[in-house]
């Protein structure tokens, strides 16, 4: 009796173990390989309400990363180490991830969302018929500023910035392109510009905006200007509305030289383990509530037309976080310049970082 006994409770150990194997077997792929996909994306660039409403939705779970530069996430990616299935670049960095094969076409018959997109958004020289990515946000770089903290200053030049009234009041964005792009274009040259005599005169200028510069800095440039402990900030439109947001004494401009119009778009990188997973996510990010949902939460201006249409006609007809057309056209985007260029923009705004210190 007691050897029945213990050959049933062997029997029945053996099929828990059975069972619970395949459980954890049925848990692991659905979390690792086709019920799972990894995004990589810009720190506070997404409503994380969504990623839930899309894991409830598809029952695809979502591993969600965060990058700080275009570079940091071309090099991550590059390496390989991890299977990311969807990632947000900017327009330089996708049409660099081309020329390194670091990209999987896109499948425009399974984002059938696609037509929510803006034309004007469409079919843009960095990446022709949208063959690799798929508009997500756009915006401007520029200045945004407390007047209840200064003595009447307006920001409609780069100019401006060098005023001697604003003795460590400016906070800059730390990134090369933007800040030696700002000192370009406000000697009057492109930022895109490749000569290296046009670079030296704009980094030696940054250096006289020492006595002005406050920080250098990333995400917290929103924090200390809600908080009041700068007055002047060179950001990008979507940081500015989020200060806007908490401050409504904060203000927000384009200088007249020009700046950067800018575009992020989502793209398949060549690591993706879930192509099916990660076009799912494309096409559910494009529907017009979610994208109306995505820019209230995040701040930056949406290319979905739908979206717009739905969204409160206050926030899309503000001109200064939706220039119209007639407006972009005086405004550059970054272009492709190359790793040696690119390492000559790293080395100039270095030397620029090195002499604030001192």
């Amino acid at each position: 009796m007691k050897s029945i006994i213990q050959a049933t409770v062997a029997i029945l150990v053996a099929s828990a173990l059975l069972l619970y194997g395949v459980s954890v077997l049925e848990k692991s792929s659905a979390t690792t390989g086709g019920g799972s996909i990894t995004v990589y994306n810009w720190g506070e660039y997404i409503d994380p309400e969504l990623v839930q409403q899309f894991e409830d939705e598809t029952n695809i779970n979502v591993v969600y990363e965060t990058f700080d530069s275009n570079e940091a996430m071309m090099t991550k990616i590059e390496q390989g180490g991890t299977s990311y299935d969807v990632a947000m670049p900017s327009e330089y960095a996708i049409e660099k991830m081309k020329e390194n094969d670091l990209l999987i076409p896109i499948d425009h018959e399974k984002i059938p969302n696609l037509k929510n997109i803006d034309p004007y958004f469409l079919d843009l020289p960095f990446d022709p018929g949208n063959e690799y990515s798929i508009p997500y946000f756009w915006g401007t770089v520029g200045i945004a500023y407390n007047p209840t903290l200064l003595e009447g200053q307006t920001f409609e030049s780069w100019d401006d910035l060098w005023d001697p009234t604003l003795k460590q009041e400016v906070i800059l964005v730390d990134s090369a392109r933007e800040i030696i792009g700002m000192g370009l274009n406000s000697l009057g040259y492109s930022l895109n510009s490749t000569d290296v005599s046009e670079l030296r005169e704009a980094t030696d200028k940054l250096k006289t905006l020492g006595p002005n510069t406050k920080a250098i800095i990333g995400d917290e440039i929103v924090e200390m200007m809600r908080r009041e402990e700068a007055a002047v900030a060179l950001t990008w439109s979507g940081q500015a509305a989020d200060m806007m947001w908490i401050n409504e004494n904060i203000d927000y401009s384009v200088p007249e030289e020009g700046s950067n119009l800018w575009f992020d778009n989502m793209v398949i990188p060549k690591t993706s383990s879930n192509v099916e997973g990660a076009h799912a996510f494309i096409n559910f990010m494009l529907g017009a509530e979610t994208a109306a949902q995505n820019a209230d939460y995040v701040g930056y201006s949406t290319p979905n037309q739908a979206a717009i249409e739905i969204m409160d006609p206050e926030v899309t007809g503000d001109e200064r976080f939706y220039p119209p057309e007639e407006l972009r056209e005086h405004l550059e985007v970054y272009e492709n310049l190359g790793l040696e260029m690119l390492g000559i923009y790293n080395e100039l705004f270095l030397e620029f970082k090195m002499d604030m210190e001192n």
